[in-house]
């Protein structure tokens, strides 16, 4: 999830834990263990890929995050002796804020490294967009009415809690429609006759009513939207091609080898002027892509592996009102 997602999630546990016993204290250090494992993103791991495919590794470790977790209530008692006897709570606290926030990244499509050192794997179960309003906003809510009441009435920690509670349920409500969308798709694809040797279905920008499902077979992908109110409407599907050709000479070169394990397959090749470029489909949509890579320069027409290099994306947020118009509308207009 994003960064001001983690950092009120976090908060809002130590408001819900520790909240009534230690005050803005437990507001703070959630949040701050809320943030912890996304400061990953300041280490230098060895160029733009390395970056890219090992963020939400080791720092992302349940078991890492685990035994960090006792460590962390030392250091508050630490910090603020007076709450001492309150360690076991900071225990609790830190463990749930750890845990918790790692597997909300789980959530997402990126990917994270749950079980590193044992299992490298990036998992993800992509029922949230990295940004959504209806999980943050109610969590955000909660939390700044624990800050601004007046601490000698429950009455913020009694909304916090609602607030966390909302957003909590409103998982269930992901999980169930993420079930649905799938459940449909595959049955629509199925009907229409299109083939595909991987699926997969993922929010599109900032809700969980419309979804984007990307398809890969061969050396071609596909694209299509659902909505939860598509009814019995045919899926209209766009292919692209993936250009594997163009990975013939490349198979070996490092940043390549990477990015096929981290995208599992969702991946396809361009050349952008005189270079190669590798993209990650699942983040994204046509043409409009976050993690783009120059990966080789073309001599000639054979391509000659290079330092990678990420591509900067200029995203286009007009087409975001296409998010709007689909939900509602099974046969929207081109974008």
């Amino acid at each position: 999830m994003d960064s001001l997602t983690q950092l009120t999630f976090g908060a809002a546990c130590g408001e819900a834990v520790l909240g009534k016993k230690v005050g803005g204290k437990a507001l703070l250090w959630g949040a701050v263990l809320g943030t912890l494992p996304d400061l990953d993103v300041f280490i230098p791991l060895g160029g733009p890929v390395n970056d890219f495919v090992y963020h939400r590794g080791f720092s992302h470790s349940l078991l890492l995050l685990a035994l960090l977790a006792p460590l962390a209530a030392w250091l508050i008692t630490k910090v603020h002796p007076s709450t001492q006897r309150y360690y076991w709570r900071w225990l609790l606290l830190s463990f749930l804020v750890l845990q918790a926030g790692v597997l909300l990244d789980l959530l997402t499509i990126y990917g994270t490294q749950i079980f590193w050192p044992f299992d490298t794997t990036p998992h993800a179960i992509p029922i949230l967009f990295i940004i959504d309003p209806l999980f943050t906003l109610p969590i955000l809510s909660g939390v700044l009415a624990a800050l601004v009441l007046k601490r000698d009435t429950p009455t913020g920690h009694r909304l916090n809690t609602i607030g966390l509670t909302i957003s909590l349920v409103y998982l269930v409500w992901a999980f169930g429609a993420a079930e649905f969308v799938e459940r449909r798709v595959t049955a629509k694809l199925a009907r229409q006759n299109v083939s595909y040797s991987q699926l997969i279905c993922s929010p599109a920008p900032f809700n969980t009513l419309l979804w984007r499902v990307l398809g890969v077979e061969q050396d071609r992908y596909f694209e299509t939207y659902f909505s939860i109110f598509d009814g019995e409407t045919p899926l209209s599907v766009a292919y692209y091609p993936r250009n594997l050709a163009l990975m013939a000479d490349l198979a070996a070169h490092p940043p390549v080898v990477k990015l096929q394990w981290f995208t599992r397959g969702y991946n396809a090749f361009a050349t952008v002027g005189p270079y190669v470029v590798m993209t990650d489909l699942r983040m994204g949509s046509e043409p409009d892509y976050v993690f783009r890579f120059r990966v080789a320069r073309l001599e000639g027409s054979r391509p000659t592996p290079i330092d990678d290099e990420r591509v900067k994306t200029t995203m286009d947020w007009r087409r975001l009102t296409h998010v709007w118009t689909r939900i509602w509308n099974p046969r929207p207009q081109s974008r």
